[in-house]
């Protein structure tokens, strides 16, 4: 278990399918299904909460607000800088469980110690961009979401990068990796966090587990001859972090070399001294020396 570790975020208790959660100064209570302990909440910000989300019967849900809450505010993680906001469906615009992987793109740019290009693609508000322009690479950022792509762009504004080599564009990932490919376009690196359930062009519903093995396949033709990494990530349940790490060695190994791994990432949880775990990393990194 890969754990990230913060100042400006915390997750201080969880228990009856609920996360406690500290944003900064902003206490938030936010739904979570894999909580399925009922541990007693001794601590009293359970009672003391900014805000709850509260999910409906009917499907959806809304935030429940015990105290005035900014329409946005700020956390750091190191060098970088992000709004947050309740938004609908609990979100508020960071997974700090990525932390571990921002940090490991970074470490990867830095000691690369040449220029890099690097694709991101389901890009969000862009966490994972801004630690691989602040580490040096140029970045291709692609979300199909206009307004998470304008989120991402402050946040680059917010950290000092607004000046760094980066492509914003709201764009279907599977077209544009399509569109690369005849345009004869590389990278270096690619990061890939694809949501759990989707829809394609038309219009029909798929699942990440029937798509990955194709997602990953489109990839491999613009990935450089001397690439660095690929960073695949899900939250979906059906997808181990083996699975994930045999996907990637399969389609990547006999062609780069290299290694890959794979693990849960996590964070950590202060009121039990445990790790919650929240999702799945598979990385393939060119192997060094």
């Amino acid at each position: 278990m890969r754990e990230a570790y913060w100042e400006d975020y915390e997750l201080i208790d969880c228990s009856d399918g609920e996360r406690l959660e500290r944003w900064g100064d902003i206490i938030l209570i936010r739904p979570d299904p894999q909580i399925i302990w009922h541990t007693e909440k001794k601590n009293p910000f359970w009672k003391q909460a900014h805000a709850r989300y509260k999910r409906s019967s009917s499907g959806g849900g809304a935030w429940q607000y015990n105290k005035k809450v900014p329409s946005q505010w700020h956390i750091n993680y190191k060098n970088l800088k992000f709004g947050i906001k309740p938004m609908g469906f609990k979100h508020t615009g960071v997974f700090p469980e990525q932390a571990v992987n921002w940090d490991f793109v970074s470490e990867k740019i830095k000691a690369a110690d040449r220029p890099l290009k690097v694709l991101n693609m389901f890009a969000y508000t862009g966490a994972a961009t801004l630690a691989c322009l602040e580490a040096g690479a140029s970045v291709c950022h692609v979300d199909a979401s206009k307004g998470m792509v304008q989120w991402a762009k402050e946040n680059a504004q917010l950290s000092g990068l607004s000046d760094k080599p980066v492509r914003w564009l709201v764009d279907d990932c599977v077209k544009f990796v399509q569109r690369e490919q005849r345009r004869g376009n590389k990278y270096d690196g690619i990061i890939m966090d694809p949501p759990s359930y989707g829809r394609g062009p038309g219009g029909e519903v798929w699942k990440l587990e029937e798509q990955l093995f194709s997602l990953v396949e489109l990839c491999i033709p613009i990935l450089s001859d001397d690439a660095e990494f690929f960073v695949l990530n899900s939250y979906t349940t059906g997808l181990s972090p083996s699975v994930m790490e045999y996907l990637l060695s399969v389609m990547l190994k006999s062609s780069f070399g290299g290694k890959v791994s794979s693990s849960e990432i996590g964070l950590h949880v202060t009121q039990s001294g445990l790790t919650l775990p929240c999702g799945s990393t598979a990385i393939w990194e060119k192997q060094n020396g």
